[in-house]
């Protein structure tokens, strides 16, 4: 059973699907503490050649409280209205443009206003467009010691999971000891993503790490299966 453990990011970059691709559940973290400054309710798509951040705005509470207690602004409908049309101007001549659009306003579509559950449903709905099948599980519905934090907390959620390999982006490789995990009888990876470069809609020099939005305008589902599949485990 391999597994992967992740905040719930709002249509976040290639690499995150294929971390989601590439086990056989992957535990939403969604009851730990809020990331201020992160990715979880915002991403870059490409404006006229350059990154351009799109944020879906909160009610204003405590920074310290977990993700699955904050809640999107009471005019969330307005901020959703609005990136929509920026998505749509920006990316109106993508070669895969009316596909992709109905997968973002999908996304949009749902009444969730909990930031936990719509960054979950972003994720899905990408998913099942991508052909992804993996399993998704919520860490705040485990049974688990929610005074652990760290690799402790990690090791008891791939403990709970049965699993026998965690893999965890590239850039957690100081977080987490193999040894620990080998005493477990769990194998540590980290997934690292190859250079992908594609054709980006206006011919401009080309912007990585951008959402999977401009992944999803300028590339066929076909071709996106192929970059899920372009990383390296160490």
């Amino acid at each position: 059973m391999k597994i992967a453990i992740m905040q719930p990011y709002v249509f976040p970059y290639i690499g995150y699907f294929q971390l989601i691709n590439a086990v056989d559940r992957f535990v939403v973290h969604d009851d730990v503490q809020w990331i201020k400054g992160g990715w979880i309710n915002r991403n870059r798509i490409l404006v006229q050649g350059k990154a351009h951040y799109i944020t879906f705005p909160l009610k204003k509470d405590s920074t310290l409280l977990a993700i699955n207690e904050r809640q999107l602004s009471a005019d969330c409908d307005q901020h959703k209205a609005k990136i929509l049309r920026q998505i749509q101007g920006a990316y109106g001549k993508a070669p895969y443009y009316q596909q992709a659009i109905d997968v973002v306003a999908q996304s949009l579509a749902t009444p969730l206003t909990n930031m936990a559950l719509f960054a979950t449903h972003t994720l899905q709905t990408c998913c099942q467009y991508l052909a992804i099948n993996t399993e998704f599980v919520t860490s705040s519905q485990l049974a688990k010691n929610n005074a652990l934090h760290g690799q402790n907390r990690v090791l008891e959620l791939n403990q709970l999971m049965a699993a026998s390999h965690y893999i965890n982006p590239i850039g957690g490789t100081a977080l987490y000891n193999r040894d620990d995990f080998a005493k477990r009888h769990i194998k540590l990876s980290f997934l690292q993503p190859s250079n992908i470069v594609y054709q980006q809609v206006g011919n401009h020099q080309f912007v990585p790490f951008l959402s999977i939005i401009d992944v999803m305008m300028n590339n066929s589902v076909e071709q996106i299966r192929g970059y899920l599949a372009e990383f390296e485990l160490v």
